[in-house]
């Protein structure tokens, strides 16, 4: 064994209580936008029964936050990469908690939308520099499991709304308001969990401050760890945003913005309207259907961790989004409340919900340390923007379109990414993550694929 093998560096590192930390408390962002999404759905019937809402501003106030993370994700992490992360990683849910609580004094749909946007932009440089931060402490026999178990933790945020939204929807006339301020209260407890957390040491070193970062990393990591020279990224080479399209990562750029999009636009367009989805296919007990589905969302997220560990990130990706648009397509197809209609909306929430473990995983081994959190900010950015377009659109569309033109456009969607993946989906399993960013091949042992 060579002496570089035996040092213990971030990417070699053994699991120890201080990643699961950093884990779980990335987790906020993610439990908090799935929460955030799911709660305005419940509150919608009543809102717009208080405030006589048509489509537009349901699609509006539906998509709002998404909006909002548009925004966010790509100007906070790009600020990251020049500021560090754990400020931003700090302060986010600052704003979060305080647009949470005044959301119960607005008394008109634009003061709504504008306090949901300021929840957006906060969330979205929280996920993208949480992302960034997470990725760059993790070791990389176990990126994939901790990386991919964010699309859990969203996926139970969005199922614990819509247990919450029952219960409150019993509140009388305030019911939606306590809906929607009730997303302070986990941003709180991230807020306070959060202090304290440590400056990225890649980030540091690729600053020149390498003192800093070995004291993090022998803090933190393990007493005896070392700077992996070897694993550094190139320094004196100025990034900036037209770095993302250079011909060295433009192809890697397009590729985590398209395929992402192609993912959240059918997930955040029918599951942020599933109540009314649900009733439009002809299920009479609506609550019971959505609770089933519910539970294939969580299933399907956490059997998707074991596919990322299992498999290669390109063949699991190619191969549920086939799945998913078969699914769809079969859905939109079969009679409304049949049986077949259910089995086929069933598999389609599983397979959406275990291919959305690789959306933060996969950007986040795309781009260099330098612009690691503006790459991620922007694949993000670009996802929510076509998530934010489509949920105000579906409603609109089902309206003007019927309801199984609006599915086969989004089987459309699922196809595209299909096809974008197949041309330009790179392997990035049992990779370290400068090797990943530079754009190695995974081993053979980690990169079986599911076809």
């Amino acid at each position: 064994m060579t002496e570089t093998a035996n040092k213990i560096t971030i990417d070699n590192a053994p699991l120890n209580a201080f990643h699961l930390k950093i884990t779980g408390l990335t987790f906020g962002a993610n439990f908090v936008e799935g929460y955030a999404i799911g709660i305005i759905a419940m509150a919608l019937t009543a809102l717009n029964t208080d405030m006589q809402l048509g489509p537009l501003w349901q699609g509006l106030l539906g998509a709002s936050v998404l909006f909002g993370i548009f925004i966010g994700s790509i100007f906070l992490g790009g600020l990251s990469d020049r500021v560090g992360r754990n400020k931003i990683f700090a302060a986010t849910f600052v704003i979060v908690a305080i647009a949470s609580i005044l959301q119960y004094f607005v008394n008109d749909p634009l003061s709504l939308l504008i306090l949901r946007i300021i929840i957006g932009i906060a969330l979205g440089g929280d996920y993208s520099v949480g992302t960034t931060l997470l990725v760059e402490f993790v070791p990389k026999k176990h990126r994939g499991a901790l990386i991919s178990s964010l699309s859990v933790v969203w996926t139970v945020g969005y199922v614990v709304s819509s247990f919450v939204g029952h219960y409150l929807a019993n509140y009388g006339e305030d019911a939606w308001r306590w809906m929607l301020v009730s997303t302070a209260i986990p941003s709180i407890l991230v807020l306070l969990l959060r202090l304290g957390t440590p400056e990225s040491p890649r980030w540091l070193i690729q600053k020149g401050r390498k003192d800093e970062a070995l004291y993090i990393l022998q803090k933190y990591i393990h007493p005896a760890a070392v700077i992996d020279e070897t694993s550094i990224d190139e320094e004196g080479e100025q990034y900036t945003f037209r770095s993302l399209f250079q011909e060295k990562y433009r192809k890697r750029t397009w590729f985590g913005s398209l395929f992402f999009v192609c993912i959240v636009i059918p997930y955040f367009a029918i599951y942020t309207f599933l109540p009314t989805i649900v009733e439009k296919i002809g299920f009479s007990d609506g609550f019971f259907v959505e609770n089933l589905l519910n539970s294939f969302l969580i299933v399907g997220s956490i059997v998707g961790i074991w596919f990322t560990i299992k498999f290669s990130r390109r063949g699991f990706l190619i191969s549920f989004f086939a799945l998913l648009a078969v699914s769809l397509f079969l859905l939109t197809l079969s009679p409304s409340g049949s049986n077949g209609s259910m089995i086929f909306f069933a598999v389609f929430t599983f397979c959406l919900s275990a291919i959305s473990n690789l959306c933060s995983l996969y950007i986040s081994e795309l781009f260099p340390t330098q612009i690691r959190g503006l790459g991620i900010g922007y694949c993000i950015s670009f996802s929510r923007i076509g998530s934010a377009i489509s949920t105000f659109l579906l409603p609109i569309g089902m309206v003007s379109l019927g309801m199984n033109i609006t599915m086969l456009c989004l089987v459309a969607v699922l196809i595209i990414g299909m096809m974008i993946s197949i041309a330009w989906a790179p392997e990035t399993s049992n990779l370290n993550l400068s090797e990943a960013s530079k754009g190695g091949s995974g081993s053979s042992k980690e990169g079986r694929v599911i076809v």
